[in-house]
């Protein structure tokens, strides 16, 4: 059973994405990447780093993922994709697919993802 808080899972996703994307990331990156404030970004980071998901250099303001951090936002990307990719691969607009998809990463159980996924790729 999924454990973590859903803005928790975004916010870990994101920060993994933009790694991915640019190298790097920091709080004024997720702030215009998920379109939130600056304040309401910085508290999110104080909260994700004190669970010991991220790490937080205040010297450069660089977002580095912890094992436990990177493991969750991995996993959440993952379903994240897998659901897009299927609903547009079933004719949903591809704008539509990823807000569903932003809507359900979350709260579909495991027992079903995996079944899912394994239908997916079966095919």
């Amino acid at each position: 059973m999924r454990k973590n808080h859903e803005s928790e899972e975004d916010y870990l996703e994101k920060i993994l994405m933009l790694i991915e994307k640019n190298g790097f990331v920091r709080s004024i990156d997720i702030a215009h990447f998920m379109n939130f404030s600056k304040p309401s970004v910085s508290i999110a980071m104080k909260k994700l780093e004190e669970k010991g998901y991220i790490i937080f250099n205040r010297e450069t303001g660089q977002i580095t993922l912890t094992e436990d951090g990177s493991k969750i936002a991995k996993d959440t990307y993952s379903r994240h994709k897998l659901l897009t990719n299927f609903f547009e691969n079933i004719g949903v607009d591809k704008t539509i697919a990823e807000e569903d998809a932003c809507k359900i990463e979350h709260d579909l159980s495991e027992e079903t993802f995996k079944a899912l996924e394994n239908y997916i790729n079966k095919k």
